[in-house]
């Protein structure tokens, strides 16, 4: 990753990709602007309640490494809040002489005192973990601390946690996270902690948590054994209690209820569930063996389960229908539960419930937007009146543009439904977004980089709700993974077809562009579908799917792509693995690619490795590694304004027929 024949081999390209793509007013003025949305210090600063304050993490010109601190909601109400700064982190690193980035903090109840710290060098996944005052604001010499590794912790009480870490041989799982948790009480070594649970080395991870709500305490440990199966257990004093669900539902608890959401039918007492269905039991009731069960959402084959979410009373529920957010609220009673609208989701709009307070009231925050509607963050209790606590400004001028949505018709008949947003004159450039993994739902929501960066210059904004994302529930996602991975390419393919046959782009003025997941789609729609795109953008991608399972956290994703040292599924990997399917003496679209020296999640070997070949077989392709960043591929607002200005700058010119800017 970091040896210095394979760095000077990433300057070399860096270079190439930068002389070609920057300097130059033009360049150089859209990575001001771009810079100043994500700056701007009219943000709308989202909030998290721990006890009487709003907690909020922020980056901004001054602070480009970020700024910890807090509030509460009388101060929020105003136009410019009064915080108490907790962590100044530029101040940390500079101090420290540490390139950090923050990862977060775990917040002990119900004082809310003290925090688990966890920072990353230059935006990894591994992390540094450090106990922190929050009252004093300074770290506690003697706390708990962890050296760098991907490791899990949460607190028990003030002097007991859960961590699982790297203890050493075989203690990690073949994906690189802790296979083992124990409970470490302070003022002992790490070493004398004592193991509570213990998986497989195949497993993906192991996980533990205490759940501290007054009179429903309770502690649980578990293992997942890939990205989609676990299996929980209630930890007693005495014994483990499995929670006996199906390995693919996922559950949650919150006082006496326990939630189960299903990712395939499940028959029980001689009912069938179908995927995608929300129940609620009586947890006490449900572990002892009754299976009273009931249905809380069912979904049909136009609306899907989002996500849920917990008040003290009330659990509030996100759908989509057609990809169009929907708010609801069930309330348990004695007659059983009331199901009611929540409103506030305007029409072509994604409402997201940003905060609640499950332990103490039924408080909740809503935020929603769209493609051209800026933020607006609502506040409210359930059943009661709700108030807008802030408006994001608009980033760019959105008058006369066009929000609209069509479905195309994939290769096998299914219809695939995408937005398209676009100036009211439409002559630009269309740039296609899209995903299709891990169950990832693409919604409308407002993006200042895009709006600014593509759509106020001219451009046609279009992203696709392709098959392996959860726009329609677990279904959607299943029946394209594995073996039916070639559905994802087919859909994307469907879309870029169907953009073309209705007149709104053609295939030399249409850029893709996508990351990670969407970075594989990317490189499959550059090596299989060629002639339908101008310009293409991959972003931190799996490219060699041969080997994608060796490298870093990649065993955890077999349950998505399959296992490449399996021949049966080999067979069907090796028809799209881009790095594999890249030959000399074809066509293809001029390329991107960009990745993070410091991506340890998606080695940075798969774009390094497709780019050379690229250039051996004398293709037309650029490549651009960032040093820091991690899986996001910045670490600040900086580097993120450089990255998407690269990306802009190579797809405008591309597809525009206009010379680099200079």
């Amino acid at each position: 990753m970091t040896g210095e024949r394979a760095l000077t081999w990433v300057r070399a390209r860096n270079a190439e990709t930068v002389g070609e793509l920057t300097g130059g007013e033009r360049f150089e003025r859209l990575r001001a602007e771009l810079r100043e949305v994500l700056d701007a210090d009219d943000r709308i600063p989202y909030v998290r309640r721990r006890g009487e304050f709003f907690y909020n993490f922020w980056q901004d010109a001054q602070h480009p490494r970020g700024l910890w601190r807090r509030t509460t909601l009388e101060e929020y109400r105003t136009e410019r809040p009064e915080w108490e700064i907790l962590l100044d982190l530029d101040a940390l690193a500079e101090a420290e002489g540490e390139n950090w980035v923050w990862q977060g903090a775990t917040v002990l109840r119900p004082e809310y005192r003290r925090a688990l710290v966890e920072l990353s060098r230059g935006g990894a996944d591994a992390t540094v973990v450090r106990e922190f005052d929050v009252d004093r604001h300074a770290f506690v010499e003697d706390g708990f601390r962890l050296p760098e590794a991907k490791s899990r912790v949460g607190w028990i009480d003030q002097d007991r946690i859960y961590v699982g870490t790297d203890f050493g041989a075989g203690s990690l799982t073949a994906s690189g996270y802790p296979r083992v948790i124990k409970q470490w009480r302070r003022g002992t070594p790490l070493s004398e902690a004592t193991t509570v649970y213990e998986g497989k080395p195949d497993d993906v991870s192991v996980f533990a948590y205490h759940d501290p709500t007054p009179g429903y305490e309770r502690d649980f440990v578990g293992r997942s054994m890939d990205f989609y199966r676990s299996e929980e257990f209630l930890r007693t004093p005495d014994r483990l209690v499995r929670i006996d669900v199906p390995e693919d539902a996922p559950t949650s608890v919150h006082r006496e209820w326990l939630l189960i959401r299903t990712r395939s039918p499940w028959t029980v007492a001689g009912t069938e569930y179908p995927a995608g269905t929300l129940l609620a039991a009586n947890f006490d009731a449900y572990l002892a063996g009754e299976r009273d069960l009931t249905v809380l959402f069912e979904p049909d084959d136009r609306t899907s389960l989002e996500s849920y979410t917990w008040t003290l009373d009330h659990l509030l529920l996100t759908t989509l229908s057609d990809v169009r957010t929907e708010l609801h609220v069930l309330t348990p009673g004695e007659d059983g539960w009331r199901r009611e609208p929540l409103a506030g989701v305007p029409a072509m709009s994604t409402g997201d419930v940003v905060d609640t307070d499950p332990y103490d009231s039924n408080e909740y925050m809503l935020d929603t937007s769209g493609f051209t509607e800026p933020s607006t963050l609502v506040y409210g209790h359930v059943g009661g009146e709700t108030e807008t606590l802030k408006r994001a400004p608009a980033r760019f001028d959105s008058e006369g543009m066009s929000v609209d949505q069509y479905f195309a018709t994939s290769a096998d008949g299914t219809r695939i439904p995408y937005f398209v947003v676009r100036p009211q004159d439409g002559q630009g450039p269309a740039l296609l977004n899209g995903y299709g993994g891990f169950e990832i739902s693409l919604t409308p929501g407002y993006s200042g980089v895009i709006g600014r960066g593509w759509l106020a210059r001219g451009g046609t904004y279009v992203v696709a709700n392709i098959r392996g994302g959860g726009e329609y529930g677990p279904g959607w996602h299943t029946q394209a993974i594995k073996e039916n991975r070639h559905l994802v390419f087919e859909d994307f393919a469907a879309v870029a077809g169907d953009l073309v046959d209705r007149g709104i782009t053609t295939p030399e003025r249409l850029g893709i562009q996508g990351g990670s997941n969407g970075g594989l789609l990317m490189g499959v729609m550059l090596t299989r579908y060629p002639e339908l795109f101008g310009a293409i953008v991959s972003q931190v991608p799996l490219l060699d799917m041969a080997r994608y399972h060796l490298l870093l956290a990649g065993a955890s994703w077999v349950a998505e792509y399959g296992d490449p040292d399996d021949p049966a599924e080999w067979a069907y990997l090796s028809q799209y693995s881009p790095y594999q399917n890249v030959h000399s003496g074809r066509d293809y679209p001029p390329a991107l690619f960009l990745t993070s020296t410091r991506d340890d999640r998606v080695h940075p070997g798969h774009a390094r490795k497709m780019v050379a070949r690229m250039l051996e077989q004398g293709h037309d392709v650029r490549y651009h590694e960032n040093i820091e960043g991690g899986h996001g591929a910045a670490a600040d607002n900086e580097q993120l304004a450089y990255k998407w200005a690269l990306v802009f700058e190579f797809l405008w010119t591309t597809l525009s027929g206009r010379a680099p800017a200079r």
